[in-house]
Parts: C-alpha cells; sequence; structure tokens
C-alpha cells in the first residue's frame, strides 16, 4: 500500500525560512539541492515506508520539559503518530494517520528549533 504525502502550511512557511537562512548563509544552490532531495528521495521514502522514522511520542522523555511537549503533541495528534526523518542536513516532522503522511516541519541543523504550535493552528 503506498501513503499519500501531503505539505501542510507550517511546513511550506518553513520551506520559505530554509531558503532564506540559505540565502543569508551563501548558500543559494543549497536549497535547489533540498527540494530535490525531497522529491526525489523522501517523498518516495514516506510513500513507501510510512513508518521509517522514529516515533517522537513513543521516546522515553528525558526531562519534565520534554514530557510536557509529549503529553500536548499526543493531545493534538490525536490517532496520528509523529515521527522524524533525518536527512544529512535537515530534520523532517512528519504525522502518519491511516494511509496519509502530512509533513508538517523542516530545519536546516542548524536553525534553531520547531514551532510546533504552528502546526496545529488554524488559518484566520
Amino acid at each position: 500500500m503506498t501513503a499519500i504525502v501531503k505539505l501542510t502550511a507550517n511546513f511550506e512557511r518553513n520551506l520559505a525560512s530554509v531558503e532564506r537562512f540559505l540565502l543569508d548563509a551563501q548558500a543559494p544552490f543549497a536549497f535547489d539541492a533540498l527540494i530535490g532531495q525531497l522529491l526525489d528521495t523522501v517523498i518516495p521514502n514516506l510513500e513507501l515506508f510510512p513508518l521509517i522514522g522514529p516515533d517522537l511520542l513513543a521516546t522515553r522523555a528525558g526531562s519534565a520539559e520534554v514530557l510536557r511537549l509529549q503529553k500536548s503533541l499526543y493531545q493534538q495528534a490525536g490517532n496520528a503518530s509523529i515521527r522524524q526523518y533525518a536527512m544529512p542536513d535537515y530534520v523532517v516532522l512528519y504525522s502518519v494517520s491511516n494511509d496519509t503522511v502530512h509533513l508538517l516541519s523542516i530545519k536546516h541543523h542548524r536553525q534553531l528549533s520547531f514551532d510546533l504550535e504552528a502546526v496545529w493552528q488554524t488559518p484566520s
């Protein structure tokens, strides 16, 4: 069975942020390479193997802050699992529910953090 991969608005905002980050770092061709990796490797892998990344909600929390974040994500995710796909220079967070994969967020390893609350915000 092949999963359907969909981009969220937050993922698209993150891509724009990564592009600005790479332009500021004077690495404009790196963004084109990222898009190529997403289209040629990441998305096809997730279509065939949606459970490929570790389940972040099943990971043992090492601090009260992580435990609080996990509980919040668990409540918001419903029946979906929240997983991580590690690339050489990027980390992708995605959810899996039934036969659908939603790309939630992407960051370059040198960017600071994920804005997970924005993932579930509905547009005004």
